[in-house]
């Protein structure tokens, strides 16, 4: 797999970027393709048995229709979205080469792969599942092999509920009229730990996980299950039922233990 020409689409930023100097430490040569700096598409298929595509959710279908027509039958198409069934079937339609959809369920602070984990889709492959498998082994990534159907379906919990949670206390935070300064001195280390996460949640990278909430097929869902729960919290402390409250996180106490 060393000296196997890598182009990612979109790896100017983010975890294109990451994934770039990963793949260089790994003996790989990499090629990048961005909005205004690398190679055209046609160059970058024709010059890249492997091409990565990285780009925001709203734009990856866009993209892989039109990279995948360029791309030979026996080179490898892939995508890094935080979505899979619909990059999956955008590469099956739009190309004849293999098709890999994987997920690094992992930002690009990370410093290594070890222990993190990577879901892998694969979708339409001969030689090239078990390579790209080989090379994140080789890291000590956690592999995760499924389907996009069932991927997203996770990521509606895993990234979706968990999201949504945290934008929901975000804006009830801001619509309660309280200034920060106010409440940081007298704030816990839950608390603390509750507002990196808006900081990071409400920061510049605010439209990658909207997207992820809006996009995933699974959202409606989720928000559901996420009303009805938020509802009938506020029926046990309207009436300041703690004994009904306690009894409802001991029920799931065992359920969020596992």
């Amino acid at each position: 797999m060393k000296n196997i020409r890598i182009g990612i689409i979109g790896g100017t930023g983010g975890i294109g970027k990451w994934f770039a100097r990963f793949f260089l430490n790994e003996g790989f040569k990499v090629q990048i393709s961005g909005r205004k700096t690398g190679p055209d598409l046609p160059t970058l298929t024709r010059e890249c048995p492997i091409v990565i595509v990285s780009v925001p959710i709203k734009a990856t279908c866009q993209v892989i229709e039109q990279v995948g027509p360029l791309m030979p039958a026996e080179s490898l198409l892939m995508d890094l979205t935080s979505l899979k069934e619909e990059p999956v079937k955008a590469m099956l339609r739009s190309s004849c080469c293999e098709v890999i959809g994987l997920h690094p369920l992992f930002g690009p602070e990370i410093k290594a792969l070890t222990g993190h984990n990577v879901v892998i889709c694969p979708a339409r492959t001969k030689k090239w599942l078990p390579r790209i498998k080989a090379v994140f082994k080789k890291s000590r990534a956690r592999i995760i092999e499924t389907t996009p159907e069932r991927h997203d379906e996770w990521m509606a919990q895993v990234q979706v509920l968990n999201h949504l949670n945290t934008i929901t206390m975000g804006l009830a935070l801001k619509r309660s009229g309280f200034d920060l300064k106010e409440l940081y001195p007298v704030s816990t280390p839950a608390f603390d730990a509750k507002m990196e996460l808006l900081k990071k949640i409400f920061g510049p990278n605010a439209g990658l996980y909207t997207q992820i909430i809006t996009h995933n097929p699974h959202s409606d869902r989720v928000f559901k299950d996420y009303q009805q729960s938020l509802s009938e919290l506020k029926k046990m402390i309207i009436r300041r039922n703690s004994e009904g409250l306690q009894k409802k996180i001991e029920k799931t106490k065992l359920f969020v233990s596992v």
